[in-house]
């Protein structure tokens, strides 16, 4: 698995949320924040998202909104139209036009999110990402956009299970096009930490292969640097050192595996390195507070 791809999995839960919504002007309703993300993607017409702080963002065919961490927010027609409220993750419904007036078209979903160890790349979004619809760019988000809205206006036989797998192909795509948004404009933390060669590798390395014993040799050895030049440039992208980061993940995926199966104890402390399960239950809860089996029945 790569970093992004696990980021998200360790985070997901249940299932996401997705409509089509045909509104007409005039327009306006907030939505409280809620623990999980959500997005917006205007198919026909323009409107604005309105942030708690901050001036209005104008959407156009195409655009794209994403609430990583579940913001607070209203989305309207104008920003001078009167706002009315909605329950958390409730999902529009489709209106009617008046007056012979052309609808606003519009795709609204959210994710439902575990948060209890968000991953840092995750964690350092912004509360609004806002990707604007340029010609040539993100193309695999705009077939995935197109795909889900196909689905959700016609139904058809397998749309149950295709909108669901749409819906987080959707999710990674939108942190892809970020990620590589930022990077191409000099982006540092971990839009750049990914672009790195040596950092990339070693995260790749750390994430396909959590329980091998690692040294900060042998993962700078995976980008072709030496031990000193690799801790420093991992430390200065990641936010942490090497060492740390893979401590931190180890314990990451013995929270899932603790939370989601029944694996014995013992396994979980193979799968993530540990040579006994009284080391792994130390280094456990040492970084998560409870022992596993505590953990567990949380």
């Amino acid at each position: 698995m790569d970093v992004l791809s696990d980021a998200v999995a360790t985070i997901r839960a249940g299932r996401p949320h997705s409509a089509r919504a045909e509104r007409s002007r005039p327009f306006a309703v907030r939505h409280d924040a809620f623990g999980g993300a959500g997005f917006h993607v205007v198919l026909e017409g323009s409107c604005c998202v309105i942030p708690p702080d901050g001036g209005p963002i104008v959407l156009g065919v195409g655009d794209v909104v994403f609430l990583p961490h579940g913001a607070a927010h209203a989305v309207a027609d104008s920003p001078a139209t009167p706002l009315a409220r909605t329950p958390v993750l409730a999902l529009p419904e489709v209106q009617p036009s008046r007056n012979g007036a052309a609808p606003i078209v519009m795709l609204c979903g959210a994710y439902l999110l575990d948060r209890s160890r968000p991953h840092p790349l995750l964690a350092e979004l912004p509360d609004i990402i806002h990707l604007p619809s340029r010609v040539g760019r993100y193309q695999a988000l705009r077939t995935a956009i197109d795909l889900l809205g196909a689905e959700l206006e016609q139904p058809r036989p397998g749309s149950d299970g295709a909108v669901p797998s749409l819906l987080d192909l959707l999710l990674l795509y939108i942190l892809r096009a970020w990620f590589d948004e930022r990077a191409d404009h000099g982006g540092t933390g971990w839009a750049a930490a990914l672009r790195d060669p040596a950092v990339a590798a070693a995260l790749r390395a750390i994430h396909g292969d959590p329980g091998r014993p690692w040294t900060v040799e042998g993962l700078g050895a995976q980008g072709g640097l030496s031990r000193a030049a690799f801790a420093r440039r991992f430390t200065a992208l990641v936010g942490q050192p090497p060492l740390t980061y893979l401590a931190w993940w180890r314990m990451t995926i013995a929270a899932k595996l603790l939370r989601d199966s029944d694996a014995p104890l013992g396994t979980i402390a193979r799968e993530v390195g540990y040579g006994s399960q009284y080391a792994f239950a130390h280094a456990f809860k040492r970084e998560c507070g409870l022992a596993p089996g505590a953990f567990r029945n949380t």
